[in-house]
């Protein structure tokens, strides 16, 4: 298999190669942001992805959006995120298959076999704790788009729309219409507001 690990952790790409060598000889390709990320998987003929979420400059959730655009390579989340709305964010997206980073090397290797083979895999406690989620902040977030998802997960961390803008590669009147959607989405009229939501869903 041709693997592609996008992660800003030397050390978690690195226990992923040893972990992979055990079981066969794959070809990996290695990203630490999402920018890099997306120009290997233009440039190359992939199996499986594997990234993270916490990604600098573009997060994980909209890497895998735009991946999806461009690819039908499957995706596998491998996140420090052990939250259903996490989980609904990367398959919303287009991943098929999302992993905690406290998930035991043989539930990982069974989920890179399973969506590296065109399945669907996730993580056996989030499976459980998905189809329990009730009416809550995480699931009122849910029903957002990546790229929404994106934008308050910037707000949040502090950037102004103009920064967004940026890092997106968008306009600023597409950022600042964005936003004004997600609040009538959300039923909310303050910036302020959508900040309370998203803090209380732990996006980050």
């Amino acid at each position: 298999m041709r693997i592609l690990l996008v992660d800003d952790h030397a050390v978690v790409r690195a226990g992923l190669r040893r972990m992979l060598a055990i079981i066969s000889q794959d070809e990996i390709f290695e990203a630490e942001t999402g920018r890099e990320g997306l120009a290997i998987a233009r440039a190359q003929n992939l199996d499986l992805i594997i990234v993270d979420l916490n990604l600098p400059q573009l997060g994980g959730v909209e890497l895998v959006a735009r991946l999806r655009q461009i690819s039908v390579t499957p995706i596998l989340v491998l996140s420090m995120h052990a939250e259903p709305l996490y989980v609904t964010r990367a398959l919303n997206a287009g991943a098929q298959g999302y992993v905690s980073k406290n998930a035991s090397p043989d539930e990982m290797l069974t989920a890179i076999r399973k969506v590296g083979a065109g399945g669907r895999y996730i993580e056996h406690e989030l499976a459980q704790a998905l189809a329990l989620q009730t009416a809550t902040p995480a699931s009122s977030l849910a029903q957002l788009a990546p790229r929404d998802l994106e934008i308050l997960r910037q707000l949040a961390a502090g950037k102004s729309l103009s920064e967004i803008a940026d890092l997106l590669g968008l306009g600023y009147k597409t950022i600042a219409n964005n936003c004004s959607l997600i609040k009538t989405k959300l039923g909310v009229a303050r910036t302020a507001d959508l900040l309370r939501l998203a803090l209380e869903a732990g996006l980050k």
